[in-house]
C-alpha cells in the first residue's frame, strides 16, 4: 500500500521516473518512453497503490508518447478517465488503435504491454486493476466505454479520490475495503450499472453526490432527488448513505451554500449585497437567508462581513 505526489516539470523526466519507482515500486513499472518526451517532459502526477491495484493521476502538460519495442505479458485491466486532451492505445496507424476523447473512459482488457500517446494538456485518471475478476465481464471486445459522467464512472472515481486522501492510515481491514469496494465498482462500470443498495459502494456514493452537488450550488434544481437522478439511484438509497455520515443530503446543500455566501462577503472586489448572495445561493428569500447564516456562523452575514473587513487607515 502506498501514496504519492509525484511531480516532475522543470525537473525533467529522471526526476519523475526516480520519484515514480521510489514511490510505486516495480509492480507498475514505466514503458520506454520516445526521445522526444522525456527531452520536454513537464507531466505532474500523483499516484496510490492498494495491492494488485494503482490508481494515478495524470496531467501532461508536454505530449507524452511510447516508443520501441514493448515486450511481454501484461494481464491487467486498465481504466482511462479522460478530463481533459486525449489518449490514444496502440501503435499509430495499427489496426487495433484506440483513442479515449475528453470526457470520455475506456475500461479494456490489456493482453500485453501497448504503446500510448497524448496530447499536450492532457488530464487523466489511470487505473490498474486485476483481470481475473473484470475479464469475463466485458465481453467479446474486452472492453467496455463511454461517457465519463456515468453514474458508474462518477462513483468510481469518487472512491479512488477518497483513497489518496484515506489509503495510508487505513488499518489492514479497511485497506481490504478500499481495494473491495474499487472492485465492485469496476465490476458496475463493465456491467453499466450499479447496486445502489450495496452498503459497500455508499461511502463512495457519499463522495460522489457531494463532488456533484458542489458543481452545481447555484443551480436552483440543486436537490437530492435530482442527485439521485444524476447518479442512477434512488432517493431513498442516497438518503440512507448520507444519513450514515450524520448530515443529510438537504442538509449538506445548504451548509456548503452557506460556506460559498460566507467566502463571498469576504471578497476584495465585486461583493453582493445580502439579497443578492440569498438569491444566487437559491435561498427563499433574504430573512430565510439570514436565519440560516446566523445559524452556522453565530452573526449575520452583515456584521460578518464587519468583522473580516480590513482596518481603515
Amino acid at each position: 500500500m502506498s501514496g504519492s505526489g509525484t511531480k516532475a516539470d522543470g525537473s525533467g523526466f529522471d526526476a519523475f521516473r526516480s520519484g515514480w519507482e521510489a514511490e510505486i515500486g516495480d509492480g507498475f513499472p514505466l514503458p520506454t518512453f520516445s526521445p522526444a518526451t522525456t527531452r520536454d517532459f513537464r507531466v505532474r502526477s500523483r499516484a496510490t497503490t492498494v495491492g494488485d491495484v494503482a490508481v494515478t493521476d495524470l496531467h501532461g502538460a508536454s505530449a507524452i508518447r511510447t516508443e520501441g519495442p514493448l515486450d511481454g505479458v501484461e494481464d491487467q485491466v486498465r481504466m482511462y478517465v479522460v478530463q481533459h486532451g486525449s489518449w490514444t492505445l496502440g501503435a499509430p496507424l495499427a489496426r487495433a488503435e484506440q483513442t479515449v476523447a475528453a470526457g470520455q473512459f475506456l475500461l479494456r482488457h490489456i493482453g500485453r504491454p501497448l504503446h500510448f500517446e497524448t496530447v499536450p494538456d492532457t488530464r487523466a485518471k489511470v487505473l490498474v486493476l486485476p483481470a481475473a475478476m473484470l475479464k469475463p465481464l466485458l465481453g467479446r471486445r474486452q472492453s467496455v466505454s463511454g461517457p465519463a459522467d456515468s453514474a458508474e464512472v462518477r462513483l468510481l472515481v469518487a472512491h479512488a479520490n477518497m483513497m489518496y486522501d484515506t489509503v495510508a492510515d487505513l488499518a489492514p481491514a479497511g485497506v481490504q475495503a478500499a481495494h473491495s469496494t474499487l472492485i465492485e465498482l469496476a465490476k458496475a462500470v463493465a456491467r453499466r450499472r450499479i447496486d445502489d443498495a450495496e452498503p459497500q459502494l455508499a461511502p463512495a456514493l457519499v463522495r460522489a453526490a457531494k463532488d456533484l452537488a458542489d458543481s452545481r450550488l447555484a443551480d436552483p434544481e440543486l436537490s437530492g432527488t435530482m442527485l439521485a437522478r444524476e447518479l442512477n439511484v434512488s432517493v431513498r438509497n442516497l438518503q440512507r448513505a448520507f444519513a450514515a455520515t450524520g448530515e443529510p443530503v438537504t442538509a449538506y446543500i445548504r451548509r456548503r451554500r452557506l460556506e460559498e455566501a460566507r467566502l463571498a462577503l469576504t471578497a476584495p472586489t465585486g461583493r453582493l449585497s445580502v439579497s443578492e448572495l440569498a438569491a444566487h445561493w437559491q435561498f427563499a428569500d433574504s430573512s430565510h437567508f439570514i436565519r440560516a447564516f446566523k445559524k452556522l456562523y453565530g452573526r449575520t452575514p452583515t456584521e460578518y462581513a464587519r468583522s473580516v473587513a480590513p482596518p481603515r487607515n
